[in-house]
């Protein structure tokens, strides 16, 4: 049977699709740009049709009815590895739990406890050789594509082409759906004048010729505009970002000295707007990797001169990170941090940077504490971390004892702070 055959025999509707889901199933679903829109929209038609189907999440901008609604748990359970706005909801209304994981490894374990049933992703339209392309996300959807015991995929033409490891073959997938949707984008965002501060420390940490990563929000783009006076920066990232588009027009980014794959862009997911896809689009310069080679940290110290760009919620006196919950309230996840701190720690000349601004809630709450609030996750040890920044300056940490982290995150805590800090780190014998 010759691929256009194939395809018709297997084309069918978004609602014929959700509906060959089983009770007792396993089903998972593309991340972000590669999330089903269609098939999502028609979840709920499970309800009163299957029960105890269990699903991993995508991450996704989109609010689905059937992931944040309490009537339908007697039909899923669903676990979510990055919790974004609608994952939240359903993780406030008790019908998501969050996966604690990182992207080079977590996800084969949760496969080997769960198992895996049914994949749903969104691609692009089949070309004349029979491939589909899963453009957008890598980050555990070849693991989910190569396990499950059903393939079901979404066609979309307005995604873009990317090249690496994201080809599928007709004969490769069981059901196929067509429904042209939006792309889910993460708009530019517009650094404040206190971001802009940060930024220009954190660009002052990155040499001409480093590999660098980075994340999408105000503090990573103001990063990427104060690195425009940079000259051959190379990107191995978990995400492409918005902020990357101006570094590689305007020849910031060239990949030359790369030590790991030169002259290539390499992610493992890509998320933002029009103008980040169009740069993307059939770009040869460009690759994305599944998540557990692209972010395993032996991978990401193949780069030299690797520099580690990531955030945080709250950091404690001794280096602790927390990036992912507010207390015991889980806000997102570990995502990449740790594999690409860990990586940047193993990397010859590599640098590890946490940047975040010195106060939240309006300047009410110190960033930097004596200890992490109770219940916070850790997501990077303090063992892994070289530098923090905020708007009032650098603390390096690396080759640091207790005395000297406490002096140095201190002093770039907010001076409203420092006092009070002080008087903590003696109490607990920060010393």
């Amino acid at each position: 049977m010759n691929i256009y055959d194939l395809y018709k025999q297997k084309l069918t509707s978004a609602e014929d699709a959700v509906l060959s889901i089983r009770s007792g199933e396993v089903v998972a679903f593309g991340q972000l740009g590669s999330c089903p829109k269609a098939i999502c929209e028609a979840m709920p038609l499970l309800k009163g049709k299957a029960e105890h189907i269990r699903t991993y999440l995508p991450v996704t901008t989109r609010h689905y009815a059937f992931m944040t609604d309490p009537a339908y748990t007697d039909t899923f359970n669903h676990t979510c590895g990055f919790m974004m706005p609608s994952t939240r909801e359903g993780y406030k209304n008790g019908v998501v739990s969050p996966y604690p994981n990182d992207l080079h490894s977590g996800i084969d374990r949760w496969i080997e406890h769960n198992g895996s049933d049914v994949f749903v992703v969104s691609v692009t339209p089949m070309d004349e050789h029979g491939y589909f392309c899963m453009p957008l996300s890598l980050i555990y959807e070849r693991n989910f594509f190569e396990t499950a015991k059903r393939v079901i995929v979404e066609v979309n033409p307005r995604l873009p082409r990317i090249w690496g490891d994201t080809m599928i073959h007709v004969s490769e997938v069981d059901m196929i759906v067509e429904a042209e949707n939006p792309l889910e984008m993460l708009p530019e965002s517009h650094p404040t004048e206190k971001e802009e501060i940060i930024g220009q420390y954190v660009a002052s940490l990155v040499n001409d010729g480093d590999c660098i990563q980075l994340g999408w929000g105000g503090i990573p783009d103001a990063a990427a505009h104060a690195l425009r006076g940079k000259h051959d920066l190379g990107i191995h990232s978990e995400m492409l970002c918005n902020s990357m588009v101006d570094l590689v027009e305007e020849g910031v980014v060239t990949g030359r000295k790369k030590t790991y794959m030169p002259g290539m862009i390499v992610g493992t997911f890509a998320a933002g707007n029009q103008r980040l896809y169009d740069m993307l689009n059939n770009n040869p310069m460009v690759r994305l990797f599944r998540g557990d080679v692209n972010n395993d940290p032996r991978t990401v110290s193949k780069n030299d001169n690797f520099v580690a760009i990531n955030s945080a919620i709250n950091v404690d006196l001794t280096g602790q990170i927390c990036a992912e919950s507010i207390g015991s309230r889980q806000y997102s996840g570990s995502g990449g941090q740790f594999d690409m701190t860990y990586g940047a720690l193993h990397s010859r000349g590599g640098r590890s940077i946490i940047a975040l601004p010195s106060t939240q809630k309006d300047g009410s709450v110190s960033t930097i504490s004596a200890q992490l609030m109770p219940g916070s996750a850790v997501t990077t040890s303090r063992c892994s971390i070289d530098y923090v920044v905020t708007e009032f300056g650098i603390a390096p940490l690396a080759g640091r004892n207790f005395r000297q982290r406490v002096d140095n995150l201190i002093s770039i805590a907010h001076p409203d702070f420092r006092a009070q800090l002080r008087k903590n780190a003696e109490r607990l014998m920060l010393w």
